[in-house]
């Protein structure tokens, strides 16, 4: 297994995708939390959430087919609106980062959903003791907001991490792994040695190196949030 540059490759991807994920959906979902608690009023938060939430609800499937329509080279939106003719599923270069974008559209939902609640739990008491000792708004966020906010945001890292590993519908559907293999997941490349070649044992073995890398790096969380997670 170590010999095969293809299930090289497959991990190194994962853990790009996983990462990337990672980042997109936490940075990208505390800011959209914040603007929605900060700035909106009451009807306009429910009607924000329910826009946010509800392509998390679609299927990969319709997801995939959706964005295969609006990516494509021809006649695409992206590329009508890019001024642009780039084959974005199609590029060793695009392919990944491609998908990573339709993946934060499709999920940011669940996350942003997640942190908005826990933007909710701040004490308004803390701020405004803040605020009185002349703390602007980015110190009452840093020492205020993130810390109360720790344990959720632990919570959506943790999960986000787990479901990138076991990416496997939009690879499939939108570019079939490739091109030459740039966008093929540990979990695809564990089906396509499974059920297309046949090599059972060696899907198995696959099997068992994704949950041996997800029970390390969930317990590396585990582990290194005990500096920065509070109780």
């Amino acid at each position: 297994m170590v010999t095969d540059g293809a299930t090289i490759r497959a991990v190194v991807t994962t853990f790009v995708f996983a990462l990337a994920s990672v980042v997109t959906h936490i940075g990208l979902g505390m800011l959209l939390a914040l603007g929605v608690h900060r700035t909106m009023t009451r009807g306009t938060k429910y009607f924000v959430r329910t826009a946010y939430f509800f392509p998390f609800l679609v299927s990969w499937a319709a997801v995939a087919l959706i964005w295969k329509y609006v990516l494509d080279p021809a006649f695409g939106l992206a590329n009508y609106y890019l001024s642009t003719t780039t084959n974005w599923l199609a590029s060793p270069t695009w392919a990944l980062p491609t998908l990573i974008v339709v993946d934060w559209w499709h999920t940011i939902g669940y996350t942003f959903i997640i942190l908005l609640a826990g933007l909710q739990t701040v004490p308004a008491q803390l701020h405004e003791a803040a605020r009185v000792d002349g703390a602007n708004a980015w110190w009452r966020f840093w020492s205020v907001t993130l810390p109360v906010m720790s344990p959720t945001i632990f919570f959506a890292t943790v999960i986000t991490f787990i479901g990138a590993f076991q990416i496997f519908d939009p690879m499939v559907i939108m570019t079939q792994g490739g091109p030459d293999g740039a966008t093929r997941s540990i979990v695809q490349y564990t089906y396509e040695k499974g059920f297309q070649s046949f090599e059972v044992g060696y899907a198995a073995a696959l099997s068992l190196v994704l949950f041996v890398v997800i029970m390390i790096v969930t317990g590396l969380q585990f582990r290194l949030s005990r500096r920065w997670v509070h109780q």
